[in-house]
């Protein structure tokens, strides 16, 4: 028998369920109606408006737009004015139209010319209005490619272009002109996969994808959405058939509500918004400008006709509305109504409002009433988003902007029922005790209603950028970091933001920066402006937009998937006092010399901060057993500072005693033993003072080496910098008579500031001594590649040991093997960490030599070792493709400011649906493909193996641009993916068929997508026809197989001996042929063998 205290304990256990559950309940309750952001906006409208901010400043002038009919549409416009004493087709002369409707950035959005030229003007608008929201959010739309953001778009059916029966063979006919590829372009082109949904109920169209996309966050079937829509009257159908409707205004004006409304005044726009739910919002810490409180959409079902509005309907969508926003209706201040200025719609309109939100209000506290329509028309599918864009401006200015045409209310509606009043004149919006709230409808002529309700947003949470202790920022010049696709793109985009900085004297340049690097997306053409006040980076601004050089900019392009390889180099950089700045400012720098002193004290009897600061009694860097630990110290800690910026190492090198430095920042090796091998070695290093010398000599390893032969051990090859760098090391005589013998051929040599002959022979007797005392080191396994210049290869774990450090020492630095392994795998960003560059020449001439795209940034520089010429050089990083943390670079404080965006650099595609009158518009810009197949084409003979590949890279650009639809092959860029630039499967089959007929050769079907740029395309073109006509020459099959036989460890004996069978060879190779018996048939070379031995030349 169950006991009162068991009944009590199934009794809580009961109700904590129950209460659970309600919990389950409300908390889905809440989240179904939870208000729903908006963070950013982007629209276009007619009379050059751009920018929520050109809009406002429409509004706030009281302005309307208007214009006559495009001329560049191929309209029969005499036909629609009705000219010649025929009746007019349009009852409208005038309207608002779109300025450059036809103007568009295809390659921008990946897209080639002739798939632009197919695509209706709304798909191109949306790209464009979509990018310009997001950049208005903060986001950078790349960071949203693979998330669930979803597209709602609204848009309405247009005639563009002849239908797909009489289009253009391209393929492009059909996702060019059907609107449901309207939201799914969109998408594809920013890489969303979350729901993208077009929608058509005619004039609400954007504002039932704006609830369908609110819904929709609330589900949680999306976290993020772009909603809105567009309109281009690509012909002027709709003006006729609304003609015999009799819905046109005459004069193109809406007069909303207004006793002299007589019809429409059709127009275009294109608006979108970015949406997402508060919560997610303000976690995000982005900018709220304000939220949806609630929305709703119905249907006028079987009413008093197809096409007429329903009064009732509308008023039972502002309540469905109303109380998903939990609100009543006197807790709505004003509404953005549909209003089109028609005798019918305005009347049945306003009684609906009247009923739903006039009725029983206080008179004090009145519903106002407007319409944008009445500034810029009828914008149709776009209209509904281009009134909520209008009503968030007005929230967040606490302003109700003024309706034009409406000082005469009609005369139509009984304006008594209800408390409603017209907005004759913009008005001040308090807050009074809540937030603003104000509601836009929308109606379709099928008779789709839809009603938002929208609220100013909460006020801003402070939401720092972090890095640095509150307002802060961190020492060192600011950086504004610009970018664009091209360089044309690029200027303009340093014009529209030195004209948004001078016009607002109160930006703060550090918000400007950091707006710049976090709210921008980085393009490949790059610019980085240093400067501390407003006026250095408008000079700056300045320069750049109108091309000329400035001291403060940097600019690079950007290599895609381009490598970050980290070089150390040896000693040659080093100054007096070098980083001492550095140290000073840069707490990581100082942290990590900090540990650097704390490994390198046990082995030293000197202070590595007194040696960087100078300090009286220090030791001077002239002493290889002080500079060695000194550099090494110095560059460990460079390396941290890069890390700490967000540069990391895909690789790293180091060149002789730089790799101490370099095996420390890959891990390696452990900060303790690189102390003790630098320590050690240098000091075992300094017992070799006087032993020797070097020289640096500026020819090539193979002639050096044939220079060197027959000359004993006196001279050695010590290193190979690249391919006309080489260093010569051994006994200081024969050092010196080397120099003079090359200066006396006019070749560049120098001796090199050391006395003793490292990575030769020479430092052997220090062998014993050094695997004696680095016995103690532990390699670890790398955390990233380690390079060795020993063998141009990646060391393997436990590789490290004191035998290698002495090999370091003793043996060659293949320097330029190393550079070229690296080059192999694609192109490299070479960060020469250091306190001054001394390998940067050497470097892209290896690249240059390989053919390998490269950039090579230093770190610090002589005399400037601080945080200054470090933000030069990560300045210079990152205009070369290195990714940067910006919080490190302006701290916490920084905030986003609204700037101007993307400088879309368009140009004009348009196709008419007939054939245009004479005076037509320009031609597009997309030129016909030849349809008779490619014209033809030789290679010439005698080409070297460059020559050919540069010749089948023009070919390739000329095709590409053939099927692409380019005026020609200077708008390919060699190293342009075929699929970036707006290829397709079936256009990568057309080129490579046009390819096969051209040069005669047969790559796969595939070989477009397998070498995608026509640099990979070309060079594969060139093994094909290398392999066709390659000789069968068994000498260089036999050199194959000894370049495999041939490994990096041999013996010295054996090397030599190879090396001189090789020179040998070379001999009887580089002799001239025998002079011939027929002249007639000799080249120019036999012919000069000739005259050296009939006149005894020698």
């Amino acid at each position: 028998m169950a006991t009162d205290s068991d009944q009590t304990a199934k009794l809580v256990a009961a109700l904590r369920t129950a209460l659970k559950k309600n919990e389950r309940m409300r908390e889905e309750l809440d989240r179904t109606a939870e208000p729903i952001a908006v963070v950013g906006l982007g629209c276009r409208l007619p009379g050059g408006i751009d920018t929520p901010e050109a809009l406002w400043g429409l509004l706030e002038e009281g302005g309307e737009v208007r214009g006559p009919l495009p001329a560049d549409r191929g309209w029969d416009l005499a036909a629609l004015r009705g000219e010649g004493g025929r009746e007019p087709r349009s009852a409208m002369s005038r309207g608002a139209f779109l300025e450059d409707a036809a103007g568009f950035d295809p390659e921008f959005f990946g897209i080639s010319p002739r798939e632009a030229e197919a695509m209706e003007p709304q798909q191109r608008l949306l790209l464009e209005v979509a990018w310009e929201s997001l950049e208005h959010a903060g986001l950078v739309p790349s960071s949203l490619a693979g998330s669930d953001t979803g597209v709602y778009v609204g848009a309405i059916a247009q005639e563009y272009g002849p239908d797909v029966a009489g289009a253009p063979g391209d393929g492009f006919a059909v996702s060019g002109t059907t609107t449901s590829v309207a939201s799914g372009r969109l998408s594809y082109t920013l890489g969303l996969t979350g729901p993208a949904v077009t929608v058509d109920t005619a004039c609400s169209s954007s504002l039932v994808a704006v609830h369908l996309a609110v819904q929709a966050l609330r589900a949680g079937e999306c976290s993020l959405a772009l909603a809105g829509g567009a309109t281009v009257m690509a012909g002027p159908g709709i003006l006729t058939e609304f003609t015999h409707l009799r819905g046109l205004a005459p004069d193109g004006r809406c007069k909303a509500f207004g006793a002299g409304a007589d019809g429409a005044g059709f127009s275009e726009a294109a608006g979108m918004v970015v949406l997402e739910r508060l919560s997610e919002a303000r976690r995000r810490g982005h900018r709220v400008l304000a939220v949806v409180r609630g929305s709703a959409v119905n249907q006028d079902g079987a009413s008093n006709g197809l096409t007429a509005p329903n009064g009732p309907s509308q008023e039972r969508v502002i309540r469905k509305a109303l109380a998903d926003a939990r609100l009543a209706p006197d807790d709505v201040d004003a509404v953005e109504a549909h209003g089109t200025g028609t005798a019918l719609g305005d009347p049945i309109e306003a009684q609906a409002l009247l009923h739903a939100y006039g009725r029983g209000r206080d008179p004090e506290r009145p519903l106002w009433l407007g319409s944008l329509k009445s500034n810029v028309g009828h914008a149709q599918a776009a209209a509904g988003i281009s009134g909520l864009i209008k009503l968030v401006l007005a929230l967040r200015a606490g302003v109700l902007p003024r309706t034009l045409h409406a000082d005469e209310p009609t005369p139509h509606v009984d304006w008594s029922e209800g408390t409603v009043r017209l907005l004759t004149e913009a008005r001040p919006w308090p807050q009074a005790g809540r937030p603003r709230r104000a509601a836009v409808s929308s109606f379709g002529m099928s008779g789709t209603n839809a009603h938002v309700v929208l609220e100013q947003a909460p006020e801003e949470a402070s939401a720092p950028a972090g890095g640095a202790p509150a307002g802060e920022a961190p020492a060192g010049p600011l950086m504004w970091p610009l970018s664009a696709r091209t360089p044309k793109a690029l200027a303009a985009q340093a014009a529209r933001l030195r004209d948004r900085v001078a016009a607002d004297p109160g930006l703060d340049p550090r918000d400007v920066g950091w707006t710049l690097a976090t709210a921008r997306e980085a393009f490949e053409h790059r610019a980085v402006l240093l400067g501390g006040d407003r006026d250095t980076f408008l000079a700056s601004l300045g320069s750049l937009a109108e091309g000329r050089p400035d001291a403060r900019t940097v600019t690079g392009r950007a290599e895609t998937e381009r490598r970050t390889v980290f070089v150390f180099p040896g000693q040659g950089g080093q100054w007096p006092e070098m980083a001492r700045e550095l140290l000073e400012r840069s707490p990581v720098f100082a942290e990590r010399i900090g540990e650097c002193g704390r490994a390198l004290a046990p082995f030293t009897d000197w202070s590595l901060e007194a040696v960087l600061r100078c300090e009286p009694g220090a030791p001077p860097l002239e002493r290889v057993d002080v500079v060695q630990p000194v550099l090494w110290a110095v560059m460990v800690a460079l390396a941290e500072v890069w890390r700490s910026h967000g540069v990391h190492p895909d690789a790293v090198v180091g060149h002789s005693q730089g790799e101490v430095a370099a095996a420390c920042a890959a891990g390696a090796l452990s900060l303790e033993d690189g102390a003790r091998v630098v320590a050690l070695r240098s000091r075992a290093v300094a017992g070799l003072s006087g032993s020797g010398a070097m020289a640096s000599v500026a020819l090539p390893e193979a002639r050096v080496r044939a220079d060197l032969a027959g000359r004993g051990e006196d001279l050695h090859v010590a290193v190979v910098n690249s391919p006309s760098s080489t260093v010569v090391a051994g006994e200081s005589e024969a050092v010196s008579a080397l120099v003079k013998e090359y200066e006396e051929q006019g070749v560049r040599a120098r001796r090199i500031a050391v006395d003793y002959a490292s990575h030769t022979p020479h430092v052997a007797r220090l062998r014993e001594e050094l695997l004696s005392s680095l016995a103690e080191v532990a390699p670890r396994r790398p955390e990233v590649p380690f390079h060795s210049c020993l063998t141009g290869a990646p060391v393997a774990e436990g590789e490290l040991d004191a035998g290698y450090w002495y090999r370091n020492l003793a043996e060659p630095v293949l320097f330029e093997r190393t550079a070229r392994a690296l080059l192999a795998d694609g192109p490299v960003l070479f960060v020469e960490v250091g306190p001054h560059p001394v390998l940067g020449s050497a470097l892209l001439e290896t690249a240059d030599s390989a053919r390998v795209p490269a950039a090579v940034v230093g770190t610090l520089r002589r005399d400037h070792g601080g945080t200054e010429g470090f933000r030069a050089s990560l300045a210079e990083a990152f205009a070369a493709g290195a990714p940067v943390d910006w919080t490190t670079v302006f701290g916490d404080g920084a905030r986003r400011v609204d700037l101007p965006a993307y400088a879309f650099q368009r140009r004009r595609f348009w196709r008419d649906r007939i054939a245009a009158p004479a005076a037509a518009a320009p031609d597009t810009a997309a030129p016909a493909e030849d349809t008779e197949g490619p014209a033809s084409w030789t290679l010439p003979e005698g080409l070297s193996s460059a020559e050919r590949e540069a010749a089948l890279l023009a070919l390739v650009r000329t095709e590409t641009a053939a099927v692409l639809g380019h005026g020609g092959p200077e708008d390919v860029g060699p190293r342009t993916g075929f699929l970036d630039a707006g290829g397709t499967s079936l256009g990568a089959v057309r080129l490579r068929n046009r390819l096969s007929e051209l040069t005669g050769l047969e790559p796969a079907v595939t070989a477009v997508l397998d070498h995608p740029t026509p640099e990979a395309l070309a060079r594969h073109l060139r093994e094909l026809l290398d392999e066709r006509t390659a000789p069968a020459l068994p000498a260089l099959d036999e050199l194959d197989r000894l370049e495999a036989a041939v490994a990096p460890g041999l013996d010295d004996a054996t090397r030599e001996e190879l090396a001189e069978r090789l020179r040998g060879l070379l001999r009887r190779v580089d002799t001239p042929a025998a002079p011939p018996t027929d002249l007639d048939d000799a080249d120019d070379d036999q012919l000069l063998a000739l005259i050296d031995q009939e006149f005894g030349i020698s």
